[in-house]
């Protein structure tokens, strides 16, 4: 089902582009913004895991260095039949991690020093897990194209603003609204893209809980590690305000995370507030990693097959 929904929000969001790139210059606007959109996407995806290390401020661990995770990250990749992602370290007392790379043969898991102080073992194995289940279900190829499209959506918006203040765009007849209409989507389009893109974002941390608890084959430990998490960063967040984490600040990077660096939302209440949220409602992933531990538990075969 999460697959399915990712695909729909992928179309919707290419759907949107190649909508604002014809109402900026009709036809040939539309197989402007594809060609755009693509070469976007290359560049991002074949650069995205050292544009994202270098942004965060994470470094390669030396061979000495973690040894309880880098043993985790070896195990769990050996069990699962997975190739072995780089290991990478970030200075901050901030607790959390992330998994970025074109493919599996080519990912890298990045960890803080302050989540290793955090989490007990069977906590930490529950979050390497998650994003080893990011890597797996190629979250992090997902999330590449959703945001270079989201960016080239951003992109021509402002061209579309430029056109309502100076004039042009593919018809300025009084029916189509002229100005006017390009001003409109100026203003919409862009929050139309970053609503679908955190959408997408919050199917796929779904989404990797559910497959990490499968590969850890210990969804409480993942579930226990998660509020850790939450309460960590909401704690450290209304204590210092908004602050950096490793080598930029989390509002970038927020969505690439396993919580948010300022806490995720508690309920799944908060409608509004979520659709502009890059995580679910920690309390639901909790509450879905409770039941997948029942469903395991109840289940007479042990571990079911994973579902994307």
């Amino acid at each position: 089902m999460n697959a399915v929904k990712t695909f729909v929000l992928l179309f919707i969001l290419t759907a949107l582009l190649v909508f604002v790139g014809g109402q900026i210059a009709g036809r040939d606007g539309m197989i402007f913004a594809l060609i755009f959109a693509g070469v976007m996407n290359f560049v991002s995806w074949w650069f995205s895991d050292k544009i994202i290390l270098m942004a965060t401020g994470a470094r390669r661990a030396q061979d000495n260095e973690l040894p309880d995770v880098r043993r985790i990250l070896e195990e769990l990749s050996r069990e699962n039949s997975m190739p072995l992602p780089k290991l990478y370290v970030m200075e901050t007392p901030m607790a959390n991690a992330f998994a970025t790379g074109r493919n599996p043969a080519n990912a890298a898991v990045a960890v803080t020093t302050g989540i290793v102080e955090l989490l007990n073992k069977d906590e930490l194995k529950g979050v390497i897990a998650h994003e080893l289940a990011h890597i797996r279900n190629r979250d992090t190829l997902i999330a590449t194209i959703a945001a270079t499209i989201a960016g080239a959506i951003f992109m021509l918006a402002r061209m579309a603003q430029l056109a309502a203040i100076f004039g042009g765009g593919r018809d300025r007849s009084p029916r189509r609204g002229g100005g006017f209409e390009m001003l409109i989507i100026a203003i919409l389009a862009p929050i139309a893209a970053m609503i679908i893109q955190m959408a997408i974002s919050r199917s796929r941390e779904y989404a990797a809980d559910r497959t990490g608890a499968y590969l850890s084959k210990n969804p409480l430990a993942l579930a226990s590690a998660l509020r850790k998490l939450s309460d960590s960063a909401t704690r450290r967040a209304q204590a210092a305000g908004v602050a950096g984490l490793g080598g930029s600040s989390p509002v970038v990077t927020a969505h690439l995370f396993i919580v948010h660096p300022f806490g995720s939302a508690r309920n799944s209440g908060e409608a509004f507030l979520n659709l502009f949220s890059t995580h679910p409602p920690i309390e639901e992933r909790i509450k879905r990693l409770e039941q997948l531990a029942q469903e395991i538990s109840s289940s007479r075969y042990g571990v079911p097959k994973i579902i994307y």
